[in-house]
Protein backbone atom coordinates (compact mmCIF):
# COMPACT_ATOMS: atom_id res chain seq x y z
CA UNK A 1 0.00 0.00 0.00
CA UNK A 2 1.26 3.49 -0.83
CA UNK A 3 2.32 5.76 1.97
CA UNK A 4 2.26 9.52 2.07
CA UNK A 5 3.69 12.60 3.75
CA UNK A 6 1.65 15.63 4.77
CA UNK A 7 3.63 18.80 5.44
CA UNK A 8 1.60 21.63 6.97
CA UNK A 9 2.21 25.11 8.31
CA UNK A 10 0.38 28.27 9.27
CA UNK A 11 1.10 31.66 10.71
CA UNK A 12 -0.04 35.22 11.22
CA UNK A 13 1.54 38.62 10.89
CA UNK A 14 1.04 40.01 14.37
CA UNK A 15 -0.32 37.01 16.30
CA UNK A 16 -3.18 37.71 16.00
CA UNK A 17 -3.00 39.34 12.60
CA UNK A 18 -3.50 38.60 8.91
CA UNK A 19 -3.19 34.83 8.80
CA UNK A 20 -2.96 31.94 6.39
CA UNK A 21 -2.03 28.29 6.14
CA UNK A 22 -0.51 25.91 3.62
CA UNK A 23 -0.24 22.14 3.28
CA UNK A 24 1.33 19.72 0.80
CA UNK A 25 0.57 16.02 0.27
CA UNK A 26 3.56 14.07 -1.07
CA UNK A 27 4.31 10.54 -2.16
CA UNK A 28 6.54 9.14 0.60
CA UNK A 29 8.50 7.05 -1.92
CA UNK A 30 9.84 9.83 -4.14
CA UNK A 31 8.74 13.07 -2.49
CA UNK A 32 6.57 14.10 -5.44
CA UNK A 33 3.94 16.68 -4.52
CA UNK A 34 0.48 15.25 -5.17
CA UNK A 35 -1.69 18.06 -3.82
CA UNK A 36 -1.28 21.54 -2.40
CA UNK A 37 -3.77 23.65 -0.51
CA UNK A 38 -3.52 27.09 1.10
CA UNK A 39 -5.89 29.78 2.24
CA UNK A 40 -5.91 33.30 3.63
CA UNK A 41 -8.11 33.19 6.75
CA UNK A 42 -8.38 36.80 7.86
CA UNK A 43 -7.18 37.78 11.33
CA UNK A 44 -6.18 34.78 13.46
CA UNK A 45 -3.37 33.57 15.73
CA UNK A 46 -0.38 31.48 14.69
CA UNK A 47 -1.70 28.38 16.43
CA UNK A 48 -5.14 28.61 14.84
CA UNK A 49 -3.50 28.95 11.42
CA UNK A 50 -1.24 25.95 12.12
CA UNK A 51 -4.19 23.76 13.08
CA UNK A 52 -6.11 24.95 10.03
CA UNK A 53 -3.13 23.92 7.88
CA UNK A 54 -3.06 20.47 9.48
CA UNK A 55 -6.80 19.98 8.95
CA UNK A 56 -6.54 21.04 5.32
CA UNK A 57 -3.63 18.67 4.73
CA UNK A 58 -5.44 15.71 6.26
CA UNK A 59 -8.58 16.45 4.26
CA UNK A 60 -6.55 16.68 1.04
CA UNK A 61 -4.98 13.29 1.75
CA UNK A 62 -8.36 11.70 2.48
CA UNK A 63 -9.71 13.12 -0.77
CA UNK A 64 -6.71 11.71 -2.60
CA UNK A 65 -6.20 8.30 -0.99
CA UNK A 66 -9.25 7.56 1.15
CA UNK A 67 -9.48 6.08 4.64
CA UNK A 68 -6.71 3.87 5.98
CA UNK A 69 -3.79 5.52 4.16
CA UNK A 70 -0.45 5.55 5.95
CA UNK A 71 0.92 9.06 6.42
CA UNK A 72 3.68 10.84 8.23
CA UNK A 73 2.53 14.31 9.26
CA UNK A 74 5.40 16.76 9.44
CA UNK A 75 5.11 20.23 10.95
CA UNK A 76 7.50 22.72 12.48
CA UNK A 77 4.91 23.55 15.14
CA UNK A 78 6.02 21.73 18.28
CA UNK A 79 2.73 22.60 19.97
CA UNK A 80 0.50 21.03 17.30
CA UNK A 81 2.62 17.89 16.87
CA UNK A 82 2.92 17.25 20.60
CA UNK A 83 -0.77 17.90 21.23
CA UNK A 84 -1.87 15.64 18.38
CA UNK A 85 0.50 12.91 19.55
CA UNK A 86 -1.13 13.11 22.98
CA UNK A 87 2.02 14.16 24.82
CA UNK A 88 0.94 17.73 25.57
CA UNK A 89 -2.38 18.88 27.01
CA UNK A 90 -4.53 21.37 25.16
CA UNK A 91 -4.75 24.29 27.57
CA UNK A 92 -6.12 26.87 25.12
CA UNK A 93 -9.85 26.26 24.90
CA UNK A 94 -9.96 28.17 21.63
CA UNK A 95 -7.79 25.49 20.02
CA UNK A 96 -9.74 22.54 21.37
CA UNK A 97 -12.41 22.42 18.61
CA UNK A 98 -9.68 22.52 15.96
CA UNK A 99 -7.68 19.81 17.70
CA UNK A 100 -10.79 17.61 17.95
CA UNK A 101 -11.51 18.12 14.26
CA UNK A 102 -7.93 17.23 13.32
CA UNK A 103 -7.99 14.16 15.61
CA UNK A 104 -11.23 12.94 14.00
CA UNK A 105 -9.61 13.13 10.57
CA UNK A 106 -6.42 11.48 11.81
CA UNK A 107 -8.40 8.51 13.18
CA UNK A 108 -9.40 7.69 9.61
CA UNK A 109 -5.72 7.35 8.68
CA UNK A 110 -2.62 5.60 9.99
CA UNK A 111 -0.69 8.63 11.20
CA UNK A 112 2.83 9.11 12.49
CA UNK A 113 3.47 12.55 13.97
CA UNK A 114 6.87 14.16 13.39
CA UNK A 115 8.23 17.57 14.29
CA UNK A 116 10.69 19.05 11.77
CA UNK A 117 12.66 22.32 11.79
CA UNK A 118 11.28 25.18 9.70
CA UNK A 119 13.98 24.89 7.04
CA UNK A 120 12.73 21.38 6.25
CA UNK A 121 9.15 22.55 5.90
CA UNK A 122 9.80 24.93 3.02
CA UNK A 123 6.92 23.95 0.74
CA UNK A 124 4.19 24.37 3.36
CA UNK A 125 5.93 27.46 4.72
CA UNK A 126 5.96 29.03 1.24
CA UNK A 127 2.24 28.40 0.77
CA UNK A 128 1.43 29.73 4.25
CA UNK A 129 3.42 32.89 3.58
CA UNK A 130 1.65 33.43 0.26
CA UNK A 131 -1.64 33.08 2.10
CA UNK A 132 -0.51 35.49 4.83
CA UNK A 133 0.54 38.00 2.17
CA UNK A 134 -2.92 37.71 0.66
CA UNK A 135 -4.60 38.11 4.06
CA UNK A 136 -2.51 41.19 4.83
CA UNK A 137 -3.59 42.72 1.53
CA UNK A 138 -7.18 41.67 1.98
CA UNK A 139 -7.16 39.10 -0.84
CA UNK A 140 -9.89 36.48 -0.76
CA UNK A 141 -7.38 33.84 -1.83
CA UNK A 142 -7.25 30.09 -1.92
CA UNK A 143 -4.73 27.73 -3.50
CA UNK A 144 -6.19 24.61 -5.06
CA UNK A 145 -5.69 20.91 -4.69
CA UNK A 146 -3.15 20.23 -7.40
CA UNK A 147 0.41 21.59 -7.58
CA UNK A 148 0.66 24.91 -9.32
CA UNK A 149 -3.09 25.40 -9.52
CA UNK A 150 -4.80 28.22 -7.72
CA UNK A 151 -8.45 27.70 -7.01
CA UNK A 152 -9.84 31.20 -6.79
CA UNK A 153 -13.36 32.26 -5.90
CA UNK A 154 -15.85 32.32 -8.74
CA UNK A 155 -15.34 35.99 -9.56
CA UNK A 156 -11.51 35.85 -9.35
CA UNK A 157 -11.41 38.64 -6.78
CA UNK A 158 -8.20 40.24 -5.75
CA UNK A 159 -6.20 39.19 -8.79
CA UNK A 160 -4.91 40.84 -11.91
CA UNK A 161 -4.95 37.56 -13.77
CA UNK A 162 -7.68 38.49 -16.22
CA UNK A 163 -6.59 39.76 -19.63
CA UNK A 164 -6.65 43.52 -20.03
CA UNK A 165 -9.64 45.19 -21.62
CA UNK A 166 -13.31 45.14 -20.85
CA UNK A 167 -13.36 41.42 -20.31
CA UNK A 168 -11.50 41.90 -17.05
CA UNK A 169 -11.53 44.66 -14.53
CA UNK A 170 -7.91 44.48 -13.48
CA UNK A 171 -8.94 45.32 -9.96
CA UNK A 172 -6.19 45.87 -7.50
CA UNK A 173 -8.40 45.78 -4.47
CA UNK A 174 -9.32 42.73 -2.64
CA UNK A 175 -11.48 41.28 -0.07
CA UNK A 176 -10.18 39.02 2.52
CA UNK A 177 -9.94 35.62 3.45
CA UNK A 178 -10.14 32.58 1.28
CA UNK A 179 -13.64 32.68 -0.09
CA UNK A 180 -15.27 34.97 -2.56
CA UNK A 181 -18.80 35.89 -3.40
CA UNK A 182 -20.23 35.02 -6.72
CA UNK A 183 -20.48 37.78 -9.25
CA UNK A 184 -23.98 39.11 -9.06
CA UNK A 185 -25.80 39.73 -12.32
CA UNK A 186 -27.82 42.86 -12.76
CA UNK A 187 -29.85 41.52 -15.62
CA UNK A 188 -32.25 38.73 -16.23
CA UNK A 189 -32.74 37.42 -12.72
CA UNK A 190 -35.23 38.21 -10.03
CA UNK A 191 -33.80 39.80 -6.93
CA UNK A 192 -35.57 37.48 -4.54
CA UNK A 193 -33.53 34.89 -2.69
CA UNK A 194 -30.78 37.31 -1.84
CA UNK A 195 -27.86 35.79 0.03
CA UNK A 196 -24.23 36.27 0.93
CA UNK A 197 -22.82 33.57 -1.29
CA UNK A 198 -19.86 31.55 -0.08
CA UNK A 199 -19.46 33.76 2.98
CA UNK A 200 -17.21 32.49 5.77
CA UNK A 201 -17.77 33.27 9.45
CA UNK A 202 -15.26 35.41 11.33
CA UNK A 203 -13.67 32.44 13.04
CA UNK A 204 -12.63 30.99 9.72
CA UNK A 205 -15.21 28.23 9.29
CA UNK A 206 -15.94 26.25 6.16
CA UNK A 207 -17.44 28.19 3.26
CA UNK A 208 -21.21 28.15 3.19
CA UNK A 209 -23.37 27.27 0.25
CA UNK A 210 -23.40 29.97 -2.37
CA UNK A 211 -26.62 31.75 -2.99
CA UNK A 212 -27.75 32.15 -6.56
CA UNK A 213 -26.65 35.30 -8.33
CA UNK A 214 -28.67 38.29 -7.32
CA UNK A 215 -30.16 40.25 -10.18
CA UNK A 216 -30.63 43.95 -10.69
CA UNK A 217 -32.77 43.59 -13.75
CA UNK A 218 -35.68 45.08 -11.83
CA UNK A 219 -33.52 47.13 -9.54
CA UNK A 220 -35.08 50.52 -9.96
CA UNK A 221 -38.68 49.28 -10.22
CA UNK A 222 -38.54 46.79 -7.38
CA UNK A 223 -39.25 49.55 -4.90
CA UNK A 224 -42.90 48.58 -5.17
CA UNK A 225 -42.64 44.97 -4.11
CA UNK A 226 -41.61 42.97 -1.08
CA UNK A 227 -37.96 42.10 -0.74
CA UNK A 228 -36.07 39.41 1.11
CA UNK A 229 -33.34 41.02 3.23
CA UNK A 230 -29.69 40.12 3.05
CA UNK A 231 -28.44 38.69 6.36
CA UNK A 232 -25.39 40.34 7.82
CA UNK A 233 -22.17 38.35 7.67
CA UNK A 234 -19.12 38.66 9.89
CA UNK A 235 -15.70 38.69 8.30
CA UNK A 236 -12.88 41.08 7.64
CA UNK A 237 -12.00 44.17 5.41
CA UNK A 238 -10.75 45.11 2.02
CA UNK A 239 -10.31 48.22 -0.06
CA UNK A 240 -10.23 50.02 -3.35
CA UNK A 241 -7.40 50.99 -4.02
CA UNK A 242 -7.27 51.17 -0.92
CA UNK A 243 -4.45 51.58 -2.91
CA UNK A 244 -6.59 50.87 -5.71
CA UNK A 245 -5.31 47.69 -4.35
CA UNK A 246 -5.28 46.27 -0.89
CA UNK A 247 -7.92 45.34 1.62
CA UNK A 248 -7.44 45.93 5.30
CA UNK A 249 -9.08 46.67 8.60
CA UNK A 250 -11.84 49.12 8.69
CA UNK A 251 -13.38 51.22 11.35
CA UNK A 252 -15.38 50.13 14.33
CA UNK A 253 -18.18 52.51 13.48
CA UNK A 254 -21.53 50.86 14.05
CA UNK A 255 -24.37 51.52 11.64
CA UNK A 256 -27.61 52.76 13.16
CA UNK A 257 -30.06 50.06 14.08
CA UNK A 258 -32.92 49.94 11.59
CA UNK A 259 -36.48 49.24 12.60
CA UNK A 260 -38.56 46.45 11.15
CA UNK A 261 -37.50 43.06 9.86
CA UNK A 262 -37.40 43.52 6.10
CA UNK A 263 -39.45 40.35 5.60
CA UNK A 264 -42.76 42.02 4.87
CA UNK A 265 -43.67 44.30 2.00
CA UNK A 266 -42.50 47.89 2.49
CA UNK A 267 -45.16 50.55 2.90
CA UNK A 268 -42.99 53.36 1.55
CA UNK A 269 -41.05 53.93 -1.66
CA UNK A 270 -37.37 53.06 -1.39
CA UNK A 271 -34.46 55.39 -1.88
CA UNK A 272 -32.21 53.41 -4.23
CA UNK A 273 -28.46 53.96 -4.01
CA UNK A 274 -26.57 52.50 -6.97
CA UNK A 275 -22.88 52.32 -6.08
CA UNK A 276 -20.40 52.41 -8.97
CA UNK A 277 -16.67 52.04 -8.50
CA UNK A 278 -14.54 54.20 -10.80
CA UNK A 279 -12.71 52.81 -13.83
CA UNK A 280 -9.12 51.62 -14.11
CA UNK A 281 -6.14 53.91 -13.42
CA UNK A 282 -2.38 53.37 -13.79
CA UNK A 283 -2.15 52.85 -10.02
CA UNK A 284 -4.79 50.13 -10.02
CA UNK A 285 -2.92 48.35 -12.81
CA UNK A 286 0.28 48.48 -10.75
CA UNK A 287 -1.53 47.66 -7.50
CA UNK A 288 -0.42 50.78 -5.67
CA UNK A 289 -2.08 52.63 -2.80
CA UNK A 290 -4.31 55.29 -4.34
CA UNK A 291 -6.02 57.50 -1.82
CA UNK A 292 -6.18 61.26 -2.34
CA UNK A 293 -3.81 61.15 -5.32
CA UNK A 294 -5.51 62.07 -8.56
CA UNK A 295 -4.50 59.67 -11.34
CA UNK A 296 -6.27 59.79 -14.70
CA UNK A 297 -8.36 56.94 -16.02
CA UNK A 298 -6.55 54.67 -18.46
CA UNK A 299 -8.10 54.11 -21.92
CA UNK A 300 -9.46 50.86 -20.49
CA UNK A 301 -10.88 52.78 -17.52
CA UNK A 302 -12.70 55.15 -19.89
CA UNK A 303 -14.08 52.16 -21.79
CA UNK A 304 -15.28 50.66 -18.51
CA UNK A 305 -17.05 53.92 -17.61
CA UNK A 306 -18.68 54.04 -21.05
CA UNK A 307 -19.88 50.45 -20.65
CA UNK A 308 -21.43 51.33 -17.28
CA UNK A 309 -23.04 54.42 -18.86
CA UNK A 310 -24.58 52.35 -21.64
CA UNK A 311 -26.06 49.96 -19.13
CA UNK A 312 -27.42 52.60 -16.78
CA UNK A 313 -29.06 54.49 -19.65
CA UNK A 314 -31.37 51.53 -20.29
CA UNK A 315 -34.39 50.26 -18.41
CA UNK A 316 -34.99 49.63 -15.60
CA UNK A 317 -32.51 51.93 -13.89
CA UNK A 318 -34.15 55.33 -14.23
CA UNK A 319 -31.27 57.13 -12.50
CA UNK A 320 -32.43 60.57 -11.36
CA UNK A 321 -29.33 61.89 -9.56
CA UNK A 322 -25.59 61.36 -10.08
CA UNK A 323 -23.20 62.12 -7.22
CA UNK A 324 -19.46 61.57 -7.18
CA UNK A 325 -16.31 61.64 -5.13
CA UNK A 326 -14.29 64.79 -5.91
CA UNK A 327 -11.29 62.70 -7.01
CA UNK A 328 -10.65 62.72 -10.75
CA UNK A 329 -10.90 58.97 -11.36
CA UNK A 330 -14.38 58.90 -9.86
CA UNK A 331 -15.50 62.27 -11.19
CA UNK A 332 -14.56 61.46 -14.81
CA UNK A 333 -16.34 58.10 -14.51
CA UNK A 334 -19.41 59.92 -13.17
CA UNK A 335 -19.29 62.56 -15.91
CA UNK A 336 -19.22 59.90 -18.63
CA UNK A 337 -22.31 58.25 -17.15
CA UNK A 338 -24.10 61.54 -16.43
CA UNK A 339 -23.56 62.77 -20.00
CA UNK A 340 -25.26 59.62 -21.30
CA UNK A 341 -28.17 60.17 -18.88
CA UNK A 342 -28.51 63.89 -19.51
CA UNK A 343 -27.78 64.74 -15.86
CA UNK A 344 -25.31 66.92 -13.97
CA UNK A 345 -22.77 65.53 -11.49
CA UNK A 346 -23.07 66.61 -7.87
CA UNK A 347 -19.71 66.35 -6.08
CA UNK A 348 -19.82 64.86 -2.57
CA UNK A 349 -16.62 65.29 -0.58
CA UNK A 350 -17.58 62.47 1.78
CA UNK A 351 -17.39 59.89 -1.03
CA UNK A 352 -13.64 60.35 -1.50
CA UNK A 353 -11.17 57.56 -0.83
CA UNK A 354 -9.26 57.23 2.43
CA UNK A 355 -6.14 59.41 2.75
CA UNK A 356 -3.13 57.08 2.82
CA UNK A 357 -0.65 59.83 3.60
CA UNK A 358 2.99 58.89 3.03
CA UNK A 359 1.92 55.53 1.59
CA UNK A 360 0.28 57.10 -1.45
CA UNK A 361 1.61 55.57 -4.66
CA UNK A 362 3.52 52.77 -2.93
CA UNK A 363 2.93 49.04 -3.26
CA UNK A 364 2.09 46.95 -0.23
CA UNK A 365 5.53 45.33 -0.37
CA UNK A 366 7.27 48.71 -0.43
CA UNK A 367 5.28 49.85 2.60
CA UNK A 368 6.01 46.60 4.43
CA UNK A 369 9.73 47.16 3.98
CA UNK A 370 9.84 50.88 4.74
CA UNK A 371 7.16 51.21 7.45
CA UNK A 372 6.87 47.74 9.03
CA UNK A 373 5.78 48.91 12.50
CA UNK A 374 3.29 51.46 11.20
CA UNK A 375 1.82 48.92 8.80
CA UNK A 376 1.42 46.33 11.55
CA UNK A 377 -0.41 48.87 13.72
CA UNK A 378 -2.63 49.94 10.82
CA UNK A 379 -3.59 46.36 10.01
CA UNK A 380 -4.45 45.63 13.63
CA UNK A 381 -6.29 48.79 14.71
CA UNK A 382 -8.86 50.82 12.73
CA UNK A 383 -7.99 53.89 14.79
CA UNK A 384 -4.38 53.76 13.54
CA UNK A 385 -3.59 55.92 10.52
CA UNK A 386 -0.80 55.74 7.94
CA UNK A 387 1.90 58.37 8.53
CA UNK A 388 0.29 61.67 7.59
CA UNK A 389 -2.95 59.93 6.61
CA UNK A 390 -6.46 59.07 7.79
CA UNK A 391 -7.55 56.13 9.91
CA UNK A 392 -10.34 53.82 8.85
CA UNK A 393 -12.28 54.89 11.92
CA UNK A 394 -12.26 58.47 10.66
CA UNK A 395 -13.14 57.35 7.13
CA UNK A 396 -16.08 55.26 8.38
CA UNK A 397 -17.59 58.19 10.27
CA UNK A 398 -17.26 60.42 7.21
CA UNK A 399 -18.80 57.85 4.86
CA UNK A 400 -21.67 57.01 7.20
CA UNK A 401 -22.59 60.69 7.59
CA UNK A 402 -22.48 61.11 3.80
CA UNK A 403 -24.68 58.08 3.19
CA UNK A 404 -27.25 59.29 5.73
CA UNK A 405 -27.27 62.72 4.09
CA UNK A 406 -27.80 61.30 0.59
CA UNK A 407 -30.69 59.10 1.70
CA UNK A 408 -32.38 62.03 3.42
CA UNK A 409 -31.76 64.54 0.63
CA UNK A 410 -32.89 62.29 -2.23
CA UNK A 411 -35.65 60.35 -0.48
CA UNK A 412 -37.65 58.16 -2.86
CA UNK A 413 -35.28 58.67 -5.80
CA UNK A 414 -32.68 56.52 -7.57
CA UNK A 415 -29.19 57.91 -6.97
CA UNK A 416 -25.98 56.81 -8.68
CA UNK A 417 -22.98 57.34 -6.38
CA UNK A 418 -19.57 56.99 -8.07
CA UNK A 419 -16.86 56.35 -5.52
CA UNK A 420 -14.01 54.06 -4.45
CA UNK A 421 -13.59 50.66 -2.84
CA UNK A 422 -13.38 51.82 0.77
CA UNK A 423 -16.49 54.05 0.84
CA UNK A 424 -18.58 51.60 -1.21
CA UNK A 425 -17.71 48.66 1.01
CA UNK A 426 -18.43 50.73 4.10
CA UNK A 427 -21.88 51.70 2.81
CA UNK A 428 -22.63 48.05 2.09
CA UNK A 429 -21.41 47.03 5.55
CA UNK A 430 -23.57 49.65 7.24
CA UNK A 431 -26.62 48.47 5.27
CA UNK A 432 -25.99 44.88 6.38
CA UNK A 433 -25.38 45.90 10.00
CA UNK A 434 -22.20 43.82 9.64
CA UNK A 435 -19.06 44.20 11.77
CA UNK A 436 -15.96 45.97 10.43
CA UNK A 437 -14.34 42.61 9.72
CA UNK A 438 -16.97 41.99 7.00
CA UNK A 439 -15.01 44.16 4.60
CA UNK A 440 -12.23 41.57 4.51
CA UNK A 441 -14.73 39.26 2.82
CA UNK A 442 -15.86 41.68 0.11
CA UNK A 443 -14.22 42.00 -3.27
CA UNK A 444 -15.08 44.93 -5.47
CA UNK A 445 -13.98 45.11 -9.10
CA UNK A 446 -13.24 48.25 -11.05
CA UNK A 447 -16.42 49.75 -12.55
CA UNK A 448 -18.57 47.28 -10.59
CA UNK A 449 -22.16 48.09 -9.62
CA UNK A 450 -23.83 47.40 -6.29
CA UNK A 451 -27.29 48.39 -5.03
CA UNK A 452 -28.70 49.29 -1.62
CA UNK A 453 -32.35 50.24 -1.08
CA UNK A 454 -33.38 52.23 1.99
CA UNK A 455 -36.90 52.17 3.45
CA UNK A 456 -38.26 54.61 6.01
CA UNK A 457 -40.29 51.85 7.67
CA UNK A 458 -37.74 49.05 7.55
CA UNK A 459 -34.06 48.13 7.25
CA UNK A 460 -31.79 48.85 4.31
CA UNK A 461 -31.62 45.98 1.82
CA UNK A 462 -28.56 45.08 -0.23
CA UNK A 463 -29.95 43.91 -3.55
CA UNK A 464 -26.81 43.52 -5.64
CA UNK A 465 -23.06 43.46 -5.16
CA UNK A 466 -20.02 43.64 -7.47
CA UNK A 467 -21.91 43.26 -10.74
CA UNK A 468 -19.58 43.61 -13.74
CA UNK A 469 -21.76 42.00 -16.40
CA UNK A 470 -21.66 45.24 -18.45
CA UNK A 471 -17.89 44.76 -18.85
CA UNK A 472 -18.12 41.36 -20.48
Amino acid sequence: MSSFVVEADGGSRGNPGPAGYGAVVKDAADGQALAEVAEAIGVQTNNVAEYRGLIAGLRSLLDLAGDGAAVEVRMDSKLVIEQMAGRWKIKNEGLRPLALEAAALARRLRVTWRWIPRERNKDADRLANEAMDAAAKGHPWRHGTSPGTESRPLDLPGTDSRPPGLSGTGSGDVGPSGTGSRNIGLSGSDSRGVGLSDAEPPGGGRPGAGAPGVGLSHAATSRHRAETPVPASGAAPAQDSLFDTVGVPVAETTAPTATGTGWRAPTTVATSLLLLRHGETPLSVERRFSGLGDPELTPNGIAQAEAAAARLSREPYDVQVVVSSPLKRARVTAEIVAARLGLEVVVEEGLRETDFGDWEGHTFTEIQRRWPDELAAWLADPSAAPPGGESFGEAARRVQATGDRLVERYEGRTVLAVSHVTPIKMLLRFALLAPPAALYRMHLDLAALSLVEYYADGPAVVKAFNDTSHLR
